[in-house]
């Protein structure tokens, strides 16, 4: 039988890259006819309009990315996959921008003179929202080597100049993300005209687009267009992963994620008054030996952030959130073997669980006045007792460290459980024990007790059973009442997210006795002035709509208005009243009408289990 013949036919594998083709304009859009259509019914202007507003943009973009994959081996890798991620996330963002109202406090005709802007700026941000990518992660270079210089212009022009008929394109060895240099590509994508249009007459919505695309947080201020733009992102990057057919290997689930995560860290540190620095009860210390944050607690306020966001995505599991952070290089653990830290900062009773930043930067930049790190240290000492060492739990530190139990320790656990739950007596409760249970295991008993607790034991048969029950018998515990209810936000789904989100923070300020906060409890629910909403970007009046559609402000006399005044330290506060059934460890049964002429110090205590 004649040997089979490998020779025939093409080779199954390319012997060389292949490279990218340089294809004209009119033919690089093809392809993307339908998301184009799809993104001038959404403008809601005619096609010369929208020829003039938006299309000049997307030529724009489309000859600076060409036909650059987005990533390597994640999303939209494919060729056009860049141009394809900046189109989505701004047909998304566009879209978002029906359900927000842009410049509240300015007039009608005002508003109607900026929003045409705001939504082609919130466009501008999505479709730039990855256009860093083309700066940061890839190096291009024509078949005789020469490099796309991406500083000095767009790559479509670039290779016209040349007069390439394909180019190449080599992934940058361990490239950070540096979402700011996309400002340097700005110029290539937006003309200068549309810009100076968009600045026209404000000095809010340039500031805001410029931050969304270098992602830097704006503290004092509440970003409506980054919000749009990265809701968007978040969206079109997760169904693009799940549709991937070909990515069955190991899944890259938080390689998008890290901006997000940091971001929520960064609003928390900003806005949120447990995460003031070395603070008592805070989340976040800072040492000497870096900057730490307590965990779980902090992941469970950064999921709490994240899903108002209502980002696609995100984990709801804080041990993801911890190995994605490690993945990026945000957090470091202590070593190979542990995640997380035990620190004990000053003043604190016993030692916590924390997760340590790379660089305290990360959290800290821009805040003013800047933290000042403590004097002594935050780890915990080394433990003599089963203390947890760093990177360890403390469930496996406080595990006996005792031999292997033999058949007789083995066969009275029960007797032994029983002694540890705080029964009185195991050899009470058992009263043939000793002529059931042999010697042997008797005396195997005695050695799982303490040293000098044995020597005590160590007298005549007879009194040893006594011994025992003095020695494991559980001394007179004092009372305990029941344990603090942390109080917080039950708000329905069809609130505004970032009502909610902004609400959410106002009521955890009821767990903090220390607060200056006018935020309180009244006698038919919980008095939140409008001014919280202010410090957190929210308009009031879209504050109280949004709370009265949802049912959560208590109903005012029939005519009047949603708000109150209250008279609080000489001074007339206007707020509105939550209904005590939205939060969460408050006693329902304290917030009647009756007790509207009960003076204060004669109310019933309404937080629960305080």
């Amino acid at each position: 039988m004649a040997a089979p013949s490998f020779t025939t036919g093409p080779a199954p594998y390319p012997s060389s890259d292949p490279g990218f083709e340089a294809l004209p304009l009119s033919a690089l859009l093809d392809s993307h006819q339908t998301l184009l259509g799809r993104i001038k019914l959404c403008f809601g202007e005619d096609r010369a309009t929208f020829e003039r507003d938006l299309l000049p943009l997307v030529h724009g973009y489309a000859r600076f990315v060409h036909l650059l994959p987005a990533t390597a081996d994640n999303y939209f890798h494919v060729p056009g996959g860049l141009l394809q991620l900046g189109l989505e996330t701004a047909f998304f963002s566009l879209q978002g921008t029906d359900a927000h109202i842009f410049s509240g406090r300015a007039t009608i005709s005002e508003r109607r003179e900026m929003e045409p802007r705001w939504r082609i700026a919130t466009f501008v941000g999505g479709l730039c929202c990855e256009v860093h990518r083309a700066l940061t992660h890839l190096i291009v270079t024509t078949a005789d080597g020469q490099e796309w210089p991406a500083y000095l212009g767009g790559l479509a022009p670039w290779l016209e100049v040349r007069g390439a008929d394909r180019y190449f394109v080599r992934w940058r060895p361990n490239a950070r993300e540096a979402r700011g240099l996309g400002l340097f590509a700005l110029p290539h994508v937006v003309p200068a005209a549309v810009l100076q249009m968009l600045g026209s007459g404000n000095t809010i919505l340039v500031p805001q687009l410029m931050a969304s695309i270098s992602g830097l947080l704006q503290h004092h201020e509440h970003n409506v267009l980054d919000g749009l733009v990265r809701r968007s992102m978040a969206l079109v990057i997760d169904r693009n992963l799940l549709s991937n057919a070909d990515r069955y290997g190991k899944p890259q689930y938080g390689s998008h994620l890290e901006r997000y995560l940091v971001d929520a860290l960064r609003r928390l540190v900003a806005g949120h008054s447990a995460w003031t620095p070395n603070r008592d009860k805070s989340r976040v210390w800072l040492g000497p030996e870096g900057l730490f944050l307590v965990w779980p607690g902090a992941a469970d306020d950064v999921l709490t952030l994240l899903e108002g966001d209502q980002l696609a995505g995100i984990p709801k599991s804080p041990q993801t959130l911890m190995e994605i952070l490690l993945e990026a290089g945000v957090l470091v653990a202590p070593d190979a073997t542990g995640k997380t830290w035990v620190i004990q900062p000053p003043g604190t009773k016993a030692p916590m669980d924390a997760v340590k930043l790379a660089n305290p930067a990360i959290l800290l930049a821009g805040l003013e006045p800047p933290p000042a790190a403590l004097d002594t240290s935050l780890l915990a000492p080394a433990p003599s007792s089963p203390h947890p060492k760093a990177g360890q739990s403390r469930a496996d530190a406080t595990a006996p460290h005792t031999q292997a139990p033999t058949a007789a320790v083995q066969a009275s656990e029960p007797v032994t459980s029983a002694a540890a739950r705080g029964s009185p007596s195991w050899s009470s409760s058992s009263p043939n024990s000793e002529a059931t249970t042999p010697r042997s295991a008797q005396d195997q008993q005695l050695s799982l007790l303490e040293p000098e607790v044995e020597a005590e034991t160590s007298a005549p048969e007879e009194a040893s059973a006594g011994s025992l029950e003095v020695a494991l018998a559980p001394g007179p515990q004092p009372p305990q009442g029941p344990a603090p209810v942390a109080i917080s936000l039950e708000a329905p789904m069809r609130l505004n997210p970032a009502v909610r989100g902004a609400l959410a923070e106002i009521v955890e300020k009821l767990n903090d006795s220390a607060s200056t906060s006018n935020v309180s409890t009244v006698a038919d629910g919980v008095f939140v002035p409008l001014e919280e909403f202010q410090q957190r970007g929210i308009q009031p009046g879209i504050a109280i709509r949004a709370l009265n559609d949802a049912h959560m402000l208590r109903r005012p006399p029939a005519g009047g208005p949603p708000t109150v005044s209250r008279q609080i330290r000489d001074l007339t506060v206007l707020g509105v009243v939550v209904s005590p059934v939205h939060v969460v460890g408050l006693d329902p049964r304290a917030f009647t009408v009756d007790n509207a002429g009960i003076p204060p110090e004669s109310r019933p205590r309404r937080h629960l289990g305080r």
